[in-house]
This record gives C-alpha cells, sequence and structure tokens, in this order.
C-alpha cells in the first residue's frame, strides 16, 4: 500500500476498485426512489392504514382523551420542575404516581385500545414489507454468491 492521503488499494489499478458507501452519502438510484414511493402510496391505501387514520380522527376529537393527554402532558413537565429545579424526590413521587394513575385511565378506554391497536396492525404491515424486502435482497445475494465470480475485465 502506497502512503498517500487516502485509503485505498492499488493492486488491479484504478478502474478496479469497488467503491464503497456509508450511510451518509450513499446515492439512490432514482429509480429505486419512484419505486418506495408508488410502494408508499400503495401502502396508504391499506385496510390497516385506513384503519389507523380513523381512528386517529377519533382520538383527536374525543374530549376526555385530549383532557387527559394534556393533563399527562402538564404533569410531565411538573415532574421535570420537581426532578431538577426543586430537588424534590416527595412531590416527584407523587406527580409520578398521578401521570400512572392518568395514563392507566386512557389506557383502559376502549377507544384508546383501538387506536393503540391500529398503531401495531400499521407497524407489522411496514415490519413485514421490510422482511420481504431484506429477505429477498438476501437471497439474490446468495444466489449470486454461490455463482463463481467473473474476474473484472480490465484487472487481468
Amino acid at each position: 500500500m502506497s502512503a498517500h492521503a487516502h485509503d485505498h488499494d492499488h493492486e488491479h489499478g484504478e478502474d478496479c476498485s469497488i467503491p464503497s458507501f456509508d450511510n451518509r452519502t450513499l446515492i439512490v438510484r432514482e429509480d429505486i426512489l419512484a419505486r418506495a414511493k408508488e410502494l408508499a402510496q400503495l401502502i396508504t391505501t391499506t385496510e390497516e392504514v385506513e384503519i389507523y387514520q380513523k381512528a386517529e380522527k377519533v382520538i383527536q376529537k374525543h374530549d376526555r382523551v385530549q383532557s387527559l393527554i394534556t393533563t399527562i402532558k402538564k404533569k410531565q413537565k411538573e415532574l421535570v420542575a420537581f426532578q431538577s429545579t426543586f430537588n424534590n424526590p416527595k412531590m416527584v413521587e407523587k406527580i409520578e404516581a398521578e401521570i400512572d394513575s392518568i395514563q392507566d385511565e386512557l389506557d383502559g378506554m376502549p377507544i384508546v385500545q383501538q387506536f393503540q391497536q391500529s398503531q401495531v396492525d400499521v407497524n407489522y404491515l411496514l415490519q413485514s414489507v421490510v422482511s420481504v424486502i431484506r429477505d429477498s435482497v438476501a437471497e439474490k445475494l446468495d444466489v449470486e454468491a454461490a455463482a463463481p465470480p467473473e474476474p473484472p475485465e480490465q484487472c487481468d
């Protein structure tokens, strides 16, 4: 290896180097991005996504649910103040118990349970799609890896 300011192997000449990418600079082909956008659009038409969107709208319009969420956010701010500014462990414990109680009420509401289930369903759908893509690519790579590699044209 020669002592350059950059680091790569010069053994086979410049035209034979294999490019390497990191995820900060990886450039994805336009056709792949276009297909990914088509797939995303298709996913948004699934029953799981439609149910999620309906459940989200119901949650957003439900006064009791929104009131509980607002109260939890307020209590969380109080909690931070009593933890850091006032350094009051007793109040921290009291507020944590209040938050837990409100969260339990929220989680016990059928409308919230339906919304949470719809989130789980959409997440499962997305994970399934990613798994199919990952497995298909891995299968293709395994098939290609089984074939003997052909030497690059200019690397004799």
